[in-house]
């Protein structure tokens, strides 16, 4: 009999499936609030939209494009980079599109492992971080991420030997599932690190617009040093509700992108031509406007108003600084599977345990700011109407 490849039996797909099916069960008999996966429920700023649209009407719009990017959408980039971050890059070779951060992610451990060789990630961490590292034969080494600091790698306590084997490191901030955001010198500490031990550093910023309370995340490429060891994926999807477009860019080091760029040209073409006109204009309306996004404010709002009804109900959550998500300890006594299989069959509401994102996520479970605001209060209340916060596993 034919078996597919032992590589997907390492990839994490099961929780995700499993969660799935059971809220299609659950669904049968009972209002349910999906706050599973991270996936905007806002559309586009009309403007946006009419880009598109003007754009899928021009002659040539249809064809194929090229891999690195127009021109325009590349010239754009470079000219957000600069008034957001301080940050100067060249529009040829330092900034490559991508079909989304995740498939650039993948077609990186391609082009930049070989069988045995060592890959840093974060434990927990998205889930594609670890996969596209098994994917390319490689082997990962989990650099864990706690509480205690401030869910920041510990860069002194791996190994040697690990260290000095290892191509790449992947980081992530602000951070998806933890929400934990980073320093630029955090971010210098890591380019030191990465000089002693040869490492690349790859950093995905895909929340840098999803903040709060007036903090503006940093890109990892303000760090002094940072282009000389690493590259930066940010994308559309979070920042400009554009997540179903598949429009993302890379950006740093141009030795770095190169290899990335061969295997994307081998195993796709560039991004969709209308689109990337309209992720042109979303920068520009963000830049010309000084910044004035609103994402951050709209979800800030769903984690204050989330974050209150459960506290009434007694369940106290550290509020995030950043990203769509809410990276919330379960009450004493469950697993992050058995709480969150609990909370979706009594109360209606669907969260991912954080056990799905690596070993160090038991404990937690990953809430997705993905409904309105009265949603949020609907699916808080139904919490604290189920009882299960204030019982044990099995009672």
């Amino acid at each position: 009999m034919r078996q597919p490849s032992k590589r997907l039996e390492k990839l994490s797909a099961a929780i995700f499936s499993e969660m799935a099916a059971r809220k299609k069960e659950v669904a049968r008999k009972r209002t349910v609030y999906d706050l599973s996966i991270g996936s905007p429920d806002q559309a586009p700023e009309d403007q946006l939209l009419h880009t598109l649209l003007d754009a899928a009407r021009q002659p040539g719009a249809f064809g194929y494009a090229l891999s690195e990017g127009t021109a325009a959408f590349r010239e754009e980039v470079a000219r957000w980079y600069r008034f957001r971050f301080g940050v100067e890059l060249s529009p040829d070779g330092e900034i490559h599109s991508l079909m989304g951060s995740q498939d650039g992610l993948a077609h990186f451990a391609l082009a930049w492992t070989d069988p045995g060789d060592i890959v840093l990630v974060p434990d927990p961490g998205y889930p594609i971080y670890e996969g596209s590292v098994h994917l390319a034969g490689a082997i990962p080494y989990r650099m864990p991420l706690r509480a205690e600091n401030g869910f920041l790698p510990k860069l002194d306590d791996i190994p040697e030997e690990i260290a000095a084997r290892a191509k790449f490191m992947i980081l992530n901030y602000p951070n998806n599932p933890v929400s934990a955001v980073a320093t630029i010198a955090f971010f210098e500490e890591v380019v030191a690190f990465a000089k002693r031990h040869d490492i690349i550093v790859v950093h995905d910023l895909a929340y840098s617009e999803m903040a709060f309370d007036g903090y503006r995340p940093p890109s990892f490429l303000q760090a002094a040093g940072a282009k000389e060891v690493g590259i930066e994926f940010n994308s559309f999807s979070k920042s400009f509700n554009m997540a179903g477009c598949r429009v993302a860019y890379v950006v740093g080091n141009s030795e770095i992108i190169k290899p990335l760029a061969i295997v994307k040209s081998n195993v796709d073409y560039g991004v969709f031509l209308p689109v990337q006109q309209m992720a042109v204009e979303a920068l520009r309306m963000d830049r010309e406007s000084g910044g004035a996004n609103q994402v951050g404010p709209i979800y800030e709002e769903r984690r204050d108003v989330l974050l209150a009804a459960l506290a009434e109900a007694g369940w106290n959550i550290t509020p995030p600084k950043a990203t769509m998500f809410v990276w919330a300890p379960v009450p004493a006594g469950w697993t992050s599977r058995e709480f969150a299989i609990a909370l979706l069959e009594e109360a209606g509401v669907v969260v991912i345990p954080g056990s799905a994102f690596g070993d160090e996520g038991e404990g937690y479970v990953r809430i997705a700011l993905v409904q309105e605001p009265e949603i949020l209060r609907q699916a808080a209340r139904s919490v604290a109407d189920s009882g299960i916060l204030s019982r044990k596993a099995g009672e």
